[in-house]
């Protein structure tokens, strides 16, 4: 196996950690479960978060695909830094029940776009 089959292995493994663990905790706000506070719940998204980044950064190094001529590739960038936002909103930033929900279902939307962006290299996937 190819150094650049592992990474893409560890990349599409921490796509599913990140996606499955925004999933609970989303369920655990609207929940407003006390689990949302424990210690590595608020450590362990960024842990895999940052190594999804990196093996991302390197696989586009790998792959010569750099952002600017690559249309996918800047609009995955976009979407990205939307759920970031969205995320970041749904979990620890929304000001009501309501907000937080809104911003973790539209998060889980650009999540879904970010996945068929990648999956088909167009920007416009649909």
């Amino acid at each position: 196996m190819t150094s650049y089959f592992v990474l893409l292995l560890i990349h599409v493994s921490t796509v599913f950690i990140s996606i499955v663990g925004f999933f609970i905790r989303g369920v655990w706000m609207i929940q407003t479960s006390p689990r949302l506070q424990q210690r590595w719940v608020k450590i362990a998204p960024h842990i895999n978060d940052t190594v999804l980044l990196l093996s991302g950064i390197v696989l586009v190094i790998f792959t010569s695909q750099y952002p600017g001529p690559t249309a996918w590739l800047n609009a995955k960038i976009i979407a990205l830094i939307a759920y970031i936002v969205l995320g970041t909103i749904a979990i620890n930033r929304g000001k009501t029940q309501g907000v937080k929900i809104t911003a973790w279902v539209l998060a889980l939307a650009t999540y879904a776009y970010i996945l068929m962006v990648a999956y088909s290299k167009s920007a416009l996937p649909i």
